[in-house]
C-alpha cells in the first residue's frame, strides 16, 4: 500500500468493516495506516441489501 499511494491504483474488496481490520492484520495500527491511505484519496462503494447470488441460488 505504502508503495502504490499516490501513484497507483488499487482496488479492495471486502464484507469487513473497518472496525475489524485490526483483528484481521493482527496489528491495530498497521490496520489504521492502511484505512488512512485508501480512504485519502480513495472512494467507497457501498452496497446494502440481500445479496443477489443468495436470492437467485434459492429460486433453483
Amino acid at each position: 500500500v505504502t508503495n502504490a499511494y499516490e501513484t497507483q491504483s488499487i482496488i479492495y474488496t471486502t464484507n469487513i468493516e473497518f472496525s475489524g481490520w485490526g483483528r484481521i492484520f493482527g496489528d491495530p495500527n498497521m490496520a489504521a495506516a492502511i484505512i488512512d491511505r485508501t480512504v485519502h484519496h480513495g472512494r467507497m462503494i457501498r452496497f446494502e441489501g440481500e445479496s443477489w447470488r443468495k436470492t437467485h441460488a434459492l429460486m433453483q
